[in-house]
């Protein structure tokens, strides 16, 4: 029976999901993530080269998903925080991967992508403040920053809701 490459490859991807986001890196066992995934695990290092492979590219893959379903709107700063927030809340494992990387790789280290992306928002806010159109009371990389984990507020403080992320980031840029 010939094998879908392909579908091995996203049923591994799912499972280590799942995976990663319960146990992290280090914690996260091959064999439980083959099991779920219905193959062998020596599809994981054919695939991925490593645990650590599959954890980089399944992290690449989320951050991707956010960047593209949750692009920067400068100019709406508040609404950005609460699509960021409604994106977080509908894939909060995100976030779990997210915090994973950064306790086992150090505070310091961030995925590429996610750099890159960081750099493309830190851009278009330092350009909306140099039109005036948002406040200049921070530095364009602190007040995203600042956004950022607003957004995130949700997962650090039981009573945090998108209303309050928004409102938050409103009077944060109110000048």
């Amino acid at each position: 029976m010939a094998r879908d490459k392909e579908a091995t490859k996203a049923n591994l991807l799912e499972a280590a999901l799942d995976e990663f986001a319960e146990y992290g890196i280090a914690g996260a066992r091959v064999d439980r993530i083959a099991a779920k995934a219905g193959c062998n695990k020596a599809m994981i290092y054919a695939y991925f080269g490593s645990k650590e492979g599959l954890f980089d590219e399944l992290l690449t893959i989320q951050i991707d998903r956010v960047v593209r379903s949750v692009p920067i709107t400068p100019d709406d700063l508040p609404g950005y925080a609460g699509r960021l927030f409604d994106a977080y809340q509908e894939e909060p494992r995100l976030l779990r991967l997210a915090a994973y990387h950064r306790l086992e790789n150090g505070f310091e280290s961030v995925p590429e992508p996610e750099a890159e992306a960081y750099r493309h928002k830190v851009e278009a806010v330092g350009q909306a403040q140099l039109d005036g159109k948002i406040t200049a009371a921070f530095n364009a990389t602190d007040l995203l920053d600042l956004v950022v984990h607003m957004s995130i507020l949700g997962f650090s403080t039981p009573n945090a809701n998108r209303d309050l992320v928004v409102r938050s980031v409103e009077r944060l840029i109110a000048e």
